[in-house]
């Protein structure tokens, strides 16, 4: 099947879901009011709460959601077949993602900007506060350790691009300077920016950076090797203000963003590829079916609970209408879903042949360990059609999941600091409180150590595959996205609203999450991965609370209505 039709039949899916079925959630379930006067008016301080226009916020938005992860999930999904993980990306972004998304802007904004987090203290109860710290707590601990994998697994693979990878930090200082101390525009700046990134990456082509040397020196691996230094990276990119390294770092990853997915597009068509994996992989075999772990190995890019973070967390705090949050969460889920969508061609239309195909998804292992490669080898493919070479393609698809996992990886490792702060202040060691270097270290130090278990193949110890790391990262960012949805089906139903459409997506990710987890014990025991397992444990322990602290809060607010019918509080 021409590939081409994969994205018709996804992008069509995307329209009719945000021309009718985000107008049904507007209108019906979050009854937006334009009239409505939001946080970022109400409590305007020129810092964090600023009437912002939509266009710009959906700009930021989106580039703060938008990591690698809706990039390596479906790379490594299309393991059990195009249709599955096509099918998840459409009906969990249009029905689970835009929900998401959109509701936790609309439920923060409707309480002056809270986070999540506090929120769920309000909404669903004082324990629920504790239980958002804890799967938060865990959930950033996976993104950092997996995305420092991410990056150490393309450094070592493709020299190449260390250069542009590296260069994009001093080109994200000057545009943070130029912005912040000369305040002047910040698009001319990033344009600027991005051609500057895009000109490095033939010279890294010419002059690639490898370490074997100092690997040798220090006794490791070079990927071990590799991921000390991007941590190392991390503890001084995170001290730094945020409109020095992390906000133009974004503005250049959203027009990046931008210009992959119209050359992937682009090199489909124009190449008129094939899609030569199966619709459904009948020789995936093994421990790892689809049924569950579909839904958790695709997380970014169908729903994440990582989105409500920055939903509620800046977001809520910059819309300038109510009615605005319809455009900035529906669509940036539908964005990320777009970037899915690229993924999924990459590995499945761009890899040549159906042996080609069987041969890099022989095993889930495989899937997972080559996910990384199948997409840059891919996108190099699509971009070779549009006469650039296949080398200098690929290394464009690594610079852009590079420069996006270091985002994510420089925003993970901050509110990794702000929660290990708030989880010591809860336990009462207060004078830790404030002890923003401590607080880094610790925040760098927990997820480096859990990394580095993959990288036991140095001494030839038992490490754990990568896969099994992705997959607990996605059952802890699926209970992320149910914690939300709950805030958000107890805030609706306590409107006297219809609060199916983020019921149904809390019943399925909490079903689903739960399956997967209690396989996942399973293996983990039979395997001997003890660490594993008792992180494993601890999420499963989360998840039963979760359950628990949903069902009561639905019931109580059903009871409520059922006594005395409900105002319409904000």
């Amino acid at each position: 099947m021409p590939a081409f039709y994969l994205i018709v039949i996804t992008l069509g899916a995307f329209y009719l879901g945000y021309r009718f079925y985000s107008k049904y959630l507007a209108e019906r379930v979050y009854a937006l009011d334009p009239n409505f006067k939001t946080p970022a008016h109400e409590l305007s301080d020129g810092v964090d709460f600023v009437p912002t226009n939509k266009y710009i916020l959906l700009g930021h938005h989106f580039t703060a959601v938008a990591g690698a992860a809706p990039i390596v999930g479906p790379a490594i999904a299309v393991y059990w077949g195009w249709l599955p993980a096509i099918a998840w990306v459409i009906l969990g972004t249009v029905f689970g993602a835009g929900v998401h998304d959109f509701g936790a802007i609309v439920t923060s904004a409707r309480n002056r900007g809270q986070n999540i987090g506090t929120l769920s203290g309000k909404v669903i109860s004082p324990r629920a506060s504790t239980l958002f710290l804890l799967i938060i707590f865990f959930l950033l601990t996976l993104v950092n350790a997996v995305f420092g994998v991410v990056m150490a697994i393309l450094f070592a693979k493709f020299p190449g691009s260390v250069i542009p990878a590296v260069i994009v930090i001093p080109i994200a200082m000057c545009i943070g300077q130029w912005v912040y101390r000369m305040k002047g525009a910040v698009l001319i700046p990033s344009l600027i920016g991005l051609v500057l990134l895009y000109a490095a990456i033939p010279v890294g082509q010419m002059f690639p950076v490898r370490i074997d040397g100092l690997a040798d020196m220090l006794g490791l691996s070079v990927r071990t090797t590799w991921i000390i230094l991007v941590f190392a990276y991390t503890w001084f990119a995170s001290r730094l203000p945020v409109w020095l390294l992390l906000q133009p770092r974004d503005y250049i990853n959203g027009q990046q963003l931008l210009v992959a997915l119209i050359v992937i597009f682009a090199g489909v068509i124009v190449g008129w590829d094939q899609i030569v994996a199966p619709a459904v992989n009948h020789a995936a075999t093994g421990a790892k079916q689809w049924f569950p772990y579909l839904f958790i190995t695709i997380a970014c890019g169908a729903i994440s609970g990582f989105h409500s973070l920055v939903a509620s967390g800046t977001t809520s705090k910059q819309i300038n209408k109510e009615t605005d949050a319809r455009q900035i969460g529906y669509l940036g889920a539908l964005g990320e879903g777009s970037l899915a969508l690229a993924a999924i061609l990459a590995c499945t239309a761009g890899l040549g042949g159906a042996a080609d195909w069987n041969t890099a998804y022989a095993s889930f292992g495989a899937a997972s360990g080559g996910a990384l490669g199948n997409f840059v080898s891919g996108v190099g493919h699509f971009l070779s059609n549009l006469g650039v070479s296949a080398a200098l393609g690929a290394s464009f698809a690594v610079v852009v999941v590079i420069t996006f996992a270091g985002t994510t990886m420089d925003t993970g490792i901050r509110l990794q600091r702000y929660i290990l702060e708030e989880i010591a202040e809860l336990a009462g060691f207060h004078r830790l409180v404030g002890k923003t270097t401590l607080l880094t270290t610790l925040a760098v130090l927990i997820p480096l150590a859990l990394s580095l278990v993959p990288g036991g193949d140095s001494a030839g110890g038992k490490g754990f595959a990568f896969g099994q790391l992705w997959t607990l990262f996605g059952t802890t960012n699926q209970l992320t996205a149910g914690l939300a949805l709950s805030v958000i089906s107890v805030w609706v139903l306590a409107r006297n609203r219809n609060p199916l459409a983020a019921i149904v997506p809390l019943v399925f990710l909490l079903f689903m999450t739960s399956w997967a987890l209690v396989l996942n014990l399973v293996a983990f025991f039979q395997e001997g991965s003890w660490l594993l397992l008792v992180m494993d444990a601890g999420i499963v322990i989360l998840t039963a609370w979760l359950i628990v602290e949903a069902v009561t809060a639905l019931n109580r607010q059903r009871s409520e209505r059922a006594s005395a019918p409900a105002d319409e509080p904000s």
